[in-house]
Order: structure tokens, then sequence, then C-alpha cells
């Protein structure tokens, strides 16, 4: 099994303050990013959070089924069934479906950790993925906001 596959144990902050940073290193490496969630509303709360993150810059990128996917060096989608965009890092939001998070360089898994059954899912795909053989990192916030590796 190839990829690698990182959990954010998002405790500290939210999705919409981790997030863009996330996608804006993604990015920087060259490589381009699917993000995916079953919720469409937290899609297109993304897709205007990306314009407006930083006064100084924008993330460009596209929303799945509004055209060109193929050219978006982000693309939001409710799906992980077609990489579009020949991302290299899949982001998995709201206990999105990891599908073929093998075909990836990098899959990350981010949950809440004050929800239960979102800690619940991620220990199971943990699990599962350890199990299969698949390279796999814990991340948490330290106190100062930092990310530190973990496991």
């Amino acid at each position: 099994m190839s990829g690698e596959l990182w959990f954010y144990h998002l405790e500290r902050s939210s999705v919409d303050e981790v997030l863009p940073e996330l996608i804006e290193k993604t990015l920087s490496r060259g490589w381009k990013a699917l993000v995916s969630s079953p919720d469409e509303a937290r899609l297109k709360a993304l897709d205007q959070l990306l314009w407006t993150w930083r006064d100084d810059s924008f993330t460009p990128h596209g929303l799945a089924g509004e055209g060109h996917e193929e050219k978006q060096p982000v693309l939001l989608t409710s799906s992980t069934g077609d990489n579009l965009n020949q991302a290299q890092c899949l982001f998995l939001l709201d206990r999105a479906e990891p599908g073929g998070f093998s075909d990836f360089e990098r899959t990350i898994v981010m949950f809440d950790g004050h929800d239960e059954s979102a800690v619940v899912a991620a220990r199971g795909l943990w699990k599962q993925a350890s199990s299969a053989g698949a390279s796999v990192s814990y991340w948490r916030q330290s106190e100062a906001g930092k990310w530190e590796k973990k496991a």
C-alpha cells in the first residue's frame, strides 16, 4: 500500500482555521489537492473561505461540477472516487470515505476531537490502515498551537 495517511486531531482549531494553511503548504510542494467532504454546505463555505482567508492572497481552487476540474490546483468535491485534478494530496473532512487513498502521495484525515463519533471513526480508520500496512501518522496541536507528530 503506497501513500502516507496523516491524522489531524482538531481540538484547539477548526477546519476553517487549519485547512487553508495545510493547502498552502501542499501547493508550495508543487502538489495539487483534492478536498473531500460529504457536506455540500461545508464545501460551499470552503469555496468562499479560500478566496478570502488571507488579505494578501487567495488560494486558487474550484468546486467539482463547475467545469475545468482537471486544471484546478485545489478541487473541492463530495467524492473521493475520482481524482479529477490528479492531486497528490487528499484531504478528508466530515468523515468522508477514504476511497482509494493509496492512490495519493498523502491523505490527511481531519477530525474534530470534541465529536466522540468522529474520534471513534478516525480510530477505526487508523486501525484498518495500519493493519493493511499503510504508513500512518498522528498529529496533535500543542498548547502553543504548533502541530506535533505524536505517532
